[in-house]
């Protein structure tokens, strides 16, 4: 369903918003049209991705009633701010919701996403909307625009493979490695297919979906464990003749997956903690990280510098992203997209919200 164009007299008018207020209960309401300032810019909604965390902030209910949701996003400029002078009207553009400051102790760090204004900034009011207000910042660090011939549809993932970018540079990759993935959602997707593009020698993916396992070895995993039946740590060590995996990346929001990564990572290897985990205290075995020399190192969201790279790699088909996508929900039945995502039995990776 495409919305209505655009008018100069549409502020008061009313547009569609999927507004969170409980779990059990996502609203289909109207919401003014936001107003924009002289630097900044108001799209219309494409695409916006349902990512994991927007699936989490709606089961734990960890957001305020009236929340929109909703980060991945791609659109059309409709409205320019006066001062806004390197997009016009009728540009194709993505857009990302966090912005860091640049000069604070973590930013001149390169640690972006621990910026205090980080978390701060954000969409207006949420991806999950007809219409969005691009605040300036954003315009400025986190607005790109799409190249020809690229779809909305790859717009809208263009945010989590910044973030999927994001976490491959803080671990030292090296042609050849063998890189295990535990997980096979739509964020493992993508990690295999950037494992393969780094020349991995060899992809392994565990998860509980045979689906999703399937899918790993299509997008060029080499292996494929069912975590539910087979002892992930025996069966790794085996397809890696006793050594481990040299980059282990947990992309499962579950923290017991941390001590059993340690079990398959190889001496010298690394784990990448991509998921969040609910628990705040999980055993693991400290004596490897002296005597294997391993590293386990986090990482959060994406940065202004990832964005470019994802839009690169996306034009040179890096990622098949129409595979990809499985799921397209109308904006009123975001309710049903979170519960189709959210079913780790079904046959869904990347689900998009259309207007």
């Amino acid at each position: 369903m495409k919305v209505k164009p655009y008018s100069q007299n549409d502020r008061a008018l009313p547009m569609k918003v999927a507004a969170y207020y409980n779990k059990e209960q996502i609203n289909y309401e109207d919401r003014h049209i936001p107003t924009i300032g002289d630097e900044e810019v108001l799209i219309r909604m494409e695409y916006c991705g349902l990512c994991g965390t927007d699936i989490h902030k709606v089961i734990d209910e960890t957001v305020p009633p009236e929340t929109v949701l909703g980060h991945e996003v791609s659109g059309e400029i409709v409205k320019k701010g006066a001062k806004v002078k390197d997009y016009k009207v009728g540009d194709r553009v993505f857009v990302a919701h966090h912005v860091p400051c640049f000069t604070c102790h973590y930013c001149k760090r390169g640690s972006f996403s621990l910026c205090a204004q980080f978390k701060q900034t954000n969409l207006d009011p949420g991806g999950f909307s007809e219409y969005i207000r691009v605040p300036a910042l954003h315009v400025k660090h986190t607005m790109g625009l799409l190249p020809n011939g690229m779809s909305y549809e790859q717009g809208a993932l263009v945010e989590p493979i910044a973030c999927c970018l994001h976490g491959f540079e803080l671990i030292d990759t090296h042609p050849g490695d063998t890189i295990f993935i535990m997980g096979a959602g739509q964020i493992g997707l993508l990690q295999v297919q950037i494992a393969r593009a780094l020349y991995a020698s060899n992809i392994i993916v565990s998860d509980i979906n045979p689906f999703r396992l399937d899918k790993a070895l299509e997008f060029g995993a080499d292996e494929a464990i069912n975590s539910q039946k087979e002892n992930v740590a025996e069966k790794v060590l085996e397809l890696t003749n006793g050594r481990g995996a040299d980059i282990i990346i947990i992309s499962a929001s579950i923290s017991s997956l941390l001590p059993e990564a340690l079990e398959c990572v190889a001496r010298g290897g690394t784990v990448l903690v991509f998921a969040p985990f609910k628990d705040t205290e999980v055993a693991i075995p400290a004596a490897k990280f002296f005597n294997d020399e391993i590293k386990v190192i986090g990482s959060y969201s994406s940065n202004p510098y990832n964005y470019e790279k994802a839009v690169y790699m996306l034009k040179n088909k890096v990622f098949d992203v129409e595979r990809m996508i499985t799921h397209r929900f109308p904006l009123a039945e975001l309710d049903k997209a979170i519960a189709t995502a959210h079913n780790p039995t079904a046959s869904v990776l990347k689900v998009l919200i259309t207007p």
